[in-house]
Parts: C-alpha cells; structure tokens; sequence
C-alpha cells in the first residue's frame, strides 16, 4: 500500500540555505545514511538542457542515488509551482511507499514552502493576467515592480525587479482577491507530516569566496556552450527559463554587449544577491535547525536531528 504524501512513517527531510553553501553535498550524504532518495526544489534545474548554469548535479556523480523532478519541462514552458507541488508531493508519497526517505534540496524557497506547507494557490483570470502582461510589456519588470511595491510592499520584497511573470501574478491576485500577494504565500504551518528542515549556515566570506568559484567552474566546464546551445533552441524568447542566473549575463556576452569577465562578475554579484534573498527567506522561518557548513560532526548531527 502507497503511503500518503502526510503519512508520518518516514521523515520529509529538506535541506534548505544559500545557494553554494554545500546543501547538494550534504543531501548526498543524508540520503546514504538515511536510506533516501533527492527530490529536486530547485525552480531552474526542472528544464532540460539546462544543466552547467543551474549546477545540476552531473548523473556520474549523484553515487547512485536515485534523483527525482530533474528535467521534467523544455525550456519554453512555465514551471508552475501549483503544478510543481502536486507533483512533488505524489513523489514524496511513492518514495515514503517503498519504505525510504524523501530529501527536498534545491535552491528555491518557494518551491520547498509550497511542498512543505498549507499553501492554496488563489484562482487566475485570463483578462486581467493579459492586461498585466501587456502593461509589463509597455513598461517593463523594473517599472511594474514598483507599481507591485506601492500596493503591496511585502510583496515587492519577495520578488526580483526582473521577474516579470511573478510580478504580473502578484498585481493578478491583489486585484481579484483584494488582499494582498503575500497573504496568499504558505504559512509556517506543515501540510507534510514528519517533515523536518536541515539549514546549512555559513558565514558571508566563506559564501562569497565560494560562489566566486562555482561561477569560475561553470565558465570553464562550458557555460557559454551551453547557452550558445539553448539559444538555437529559443532560449531568448522564452518567459522563466531565460531569466534564470547567469543566463542573461552570457546571453549578453554572446550578443557582443558583454566580455567573458564581465559575464562572470555579473553573474558572481547576481547569485550572491541572490544568497542574500534567500538568507532573508529562510531566516524567518523558526522551524528550521542549523548547522555550521563546515562542522566536522555535520551529517551525524544532522542525521541525530531527523531521527
């Protein structure tokens, strides 16, 4: 018999932080002491193709362990986090079914709230969404951000300036509901049972020197390539996939508007802003435990936690 995504027989184990703050790592070792399988949380590493940029871990070295939610869409389609909750939590429900544990790690918090948590998703109207959609058009990102910012200012802190198709979803649910986009986020209240949330902490130098050097590695293991690749395949145009850390930046640089250094230090001041946000995300959250990224008891403290 299929456990349920709620059944409380096996842990829900996420492994939440800062984007290069050594979350993959952990998560490997967790699922080998734990008998577990990784479940993807990352928004970005749904696509295929998209692999070098988002620093989807390589098959060679996942040392065996079976992977899930990697490479489900092509990159002209919206990943909708509606969609991607139902989807998780069956895979949640099949892992628990065959007696092993599931362990959410990805860089998105979003997506692991959404899992995670009680989170309705509000409905949409097609009109409004259009008259949006035309105005971020007409304006741009930037300029609709602020326009977000002025009727719901919590909001407008949640979201990046330049994404577009969220700022769009936030004016669509403030003007149908009357309340605001972020009333309508997942409360601090587990809709999963037997989850439990692992924090890598990590101090801001260390954080930083370290994506310096994952931004290096994906240059030289053939981000540009990679891009190059994708934009054959219409990377340009596309609505989420496009906007997604570092490839702006190359895309730039494949254009003649940026040189190579210049890509990599744009992208290296992108994902550390982007570290930023997510400290601010999951530091409100006191259902998550802590630990030092480099303790030398990490994973037996972390195991000692879940169990």
């Amino acid at each position: 018999m299929t456990a349920s995504p709620t059944s409380p027989a096996t842990p829900v184990v996420a492994v939440v932080g800062a984007t290069a703050a050594g979350k993959t790592g952990l998560s490997l070792d967790l699922a080998e002491r734990l008998d577990g399988e990784i479940v993807n949380t990352d928004a970005m590493q749904v696509y295929r193709g998209m692999d070098v940029g988002t620093a989807k871990l390589p098959v060679a070295e996942r040392r065996g362990i079976e992977h899930h939610l990697l490479d489900l869409m092509e990159i002209d389609e919206q990943a909708s986090v509606a969609e991607f909750q139902a989807l998780a939590r069956a895979t949640i429900a099949e892992v628990q079914g065959r007696g092993r544990v599931p362990i959410l790690v990805g860089g998105s918090a979003l997506y692991t709230r959404a899992v995670l948590d009680r989170f309705a998703f509000p409905g949409t109207d097609p009109a409004v969404r259009m008259r949006f959609e035309a105005r971020l058009l007409e304006v741009g990102a930037a300029a609709l951000h602020r326009e977000l910012a002025e009727v719901d200012p919590l909001a407008a802190q949640q979201i990046l300036p330049s994404n577009g198709r969220r700022i769009v979803r936030a004016l669509e649910v403030v003007e149908l509901t009357g309340r605001p986009f972020s009333a309508t986020l997942p409360q601090l209240e587990y809709e999963v049972a037997g989850a439990v949330q692992i924090g890598v902490r990590i101090d801001r130098p260390s954080l930083d020197a370290r994506i310096e050097q994952r931004v290096d590695l994906m240059f030289e293991a053939g981000f540009v390539a990679e891009v190059q690749g994708l934009l054959a395949r219409g990377l340009a145009d596309t609505p989420t996939a496009s906007r997604a850390i570092g490839y702006p930046e190359v895309i730039a640089h494949l254009r003649g508007e940026l040189t190579e250094p210049q890509a990599r230090e744009r992208t290296v001041i992108a994902t550390r802003r982007f570290a930023r946000r997510q400290d601010q995300w999951f530091g409100k959250d006191p259902r998550i435990t802590w630990f030092d990224w480099d303790a030398p008891d990490l994973v037996e403290a972390a195991v000692a936690r879940i169990t």
